[in-house]
């Protein structure tokens, strides 16, 4: 049994009921999102904690907890009959200062049992990560899968060999999440030491550094722990100017056959990367079967960096699986739609594609459309967002005949399109034919330019077709 409010003011009453429930229920996940909770709410969360021997998890993502709210947290959390496992307490902007991090660290030394720890949003700077650690280096510390992030934290580059001295002692240490903290070049270059430690055994956790003032100086070191460690499995370097040869450097890391990517890859949006990255990356899509996602975001990449990028997909060797290359916002136009279109008849692995942002238009949806309609090709779980596509009305017929006879497709978002009541209702009524699979999701068909006439139709199309959901 679960518990899962969010976005709800909670009055006295309702919180005395919560209580009461959290309190005599074997109730296995928590989850206070959003509910104006304060310190006053955190003693009766702390009885809970110390009796509840079911709870796992508990999220209190941006209630004002305050310092002195988890102070009360961490009293519940300190008995011996908490049993919190898999996940622990997420507390992201909850309004957290450093002098909350000693109560932390008491529990990060004395539980055992504790995997996962989210602290994102807070202002802990650096004096507070440091005693943070201290409980971290514990023996006792057991922290797993999911581990501690410590987005915007306001961190600085010397907290870094701390971090490096973690990573060397605590070979349970799966996951660390360092974005938006301004550590830059020489913080890099310390942690990326203590992952090339033989007792760092990071695997299906990543070392996220988006947004941390790196540049191309960094990616020479990132090249050599991918190239060193198989267990790492994502790393993030978004929103660093690390240009095409930063690109460059850590796909020689990529390539090598000890390099164990899988399930997400690297995400490199707003990278600065320009057409010239796009043969590295090419060369590496053909090379690295265990590559599943490829993120390119708000990079100008253009048509001649698409044409690189498909002959990369078009090798059998190309396996990405169940997510693909968000490619929104990369300068493509019309012209790279031929390629795609090769590239999606040709790839039978391929499951999601993002266009939005690229102006298409409705000729280069009428090109995609061939390669859609191929039998080699398999979207299914999230197909491709058009949005911001430069689409009209006359596209509709090719994105109908997908619609109807695409079985494998549960998604299409199509948002910010002109696509006026005459596009509407092709898609609509391609939706009510029984080749239609549609299962979870139309997502989004908002901002169209439709009347309430054609509302009120998707509204009675939604009702009639079990497990289609329409978000106008």
């Amino acid at each position: 049994m679960d518990l899962d409010i969010q976005c709800e003011e909670l009055s006295a009453s309702r919180w005395t009921e919560l209580v009461l429930s959290m309190n005599t229920c074997k109730t296995v996940r928590y989850r206070l999102d959003d509910c104006s909770l304060s310190a006053n709410n955190c003693k009766d969360i702390g009885s809970v904690l110390s009796s509840n021997k079911s709870l796992t998890e508990l999220t209190l993502n941006n209630n004002e907890l305050g310092d002195s709210g988890v102070e009360l947290l961490c009293k519940g959390l300190m008995a011996p009959s908490c049993n919190l496992q898999k996940l622990w307490y997420r507390l992201q902007n909850c309004n957290l200062t450093d002098a909350c991090c000693k109560h932390l660290r008491s529990v990060l030394s004395t539980k055992p049992s504790l995997i996962e720890l989210h602290l994102g949003d807070n202002k802990l700077k650096t004096s507070g990560v440091k005693v943070l650690c201290e409980g971290l280096l514990d023996p006792n510390c057991q922290l797993q899968k999911l581990q501690y992030r410590l987005e915007y934290c306001e961190l600085k580059p010397d907290i870094c060999e701390l971090l490096c001295t973690a990573l060397r002692t605590k070979s349970s240490l799966k996951m660390l999440n360092l974005s938006n903290n301004r550590l830059g070049d020489p913080a890099i270059k310390l942690l990326c030491q203590g992952l090339m430690d033989p007792n760092c055994k990071l695997q299906s956790l990543q070392c996220s550094v988006e947004n941390c003032h790196i540049t191309t100086a960094s990616c020479g070191d990132l090249s050599t722990v991918l190239a060193s460690k198989p267990c790492l499995t994502d790393l993030s370097v978004g929103e660093n100017k690390i240009g095409d040869a930063g690109l460059a450097l850590l796909c020689q890391g990529l390539l090598n056959p000890t390099c164990q990517i899988e399930k997400l890859w690297y995400r490199l949006w707003e990278c600065g990367l320009t057409p010239a990255s796009c043969k590295d990356l090419a060369q590496v899509l053909r090379t690295k079967e265990s590559l599943t996602e490829v993120s390119l975001i708000g990079n100008d990449l253009g048509d001649a960096g698409m044409e690189q990028l498909c002959q990369g997909l078009k090798d059998p060797k190309a396996k990405l699986q169940a997510l693909w290359y968000r490619i929104r916002e990369c300068g493509f136009t019309t012209a790279c739609c031929k390629s795609l279109s090769s590239a999606l008849g040709t790839n039978q692995t391929l499951r999601e594609l993002h266009m939005g942002g690229n102006k298409v238009g409705d000729a280069g949806v009428e090109i995609i459309h061939e390669g859609l309609m191929s039998p080699n090709c398999n979207l299914r779980s999230l197909w491709y967002r058009l949005g911001n596509c430069d689409l009209s009305a006359a596209c509709c017929g090719h994105l109908a005949t997908i619609i109807s006879s695409k079985q494998c497709l549960t998604e299409l978002d199509l948002s910010n399109n002109a696509l006026e009541d005459e596009g509407v209702k092709k898609l609509c009524e391609a939706l009510r034919q029984p080749g239609c699979k549609l299962q979870q999701l139309v997502y989004s068909l908002y901002d169209i330019y439709w009347s309430s006439e054609t509302d009120d139709e998707l509204k009675v199309l939604e009702e009639s077709i079990p497990g289609l959901k329409i978000v106008s």
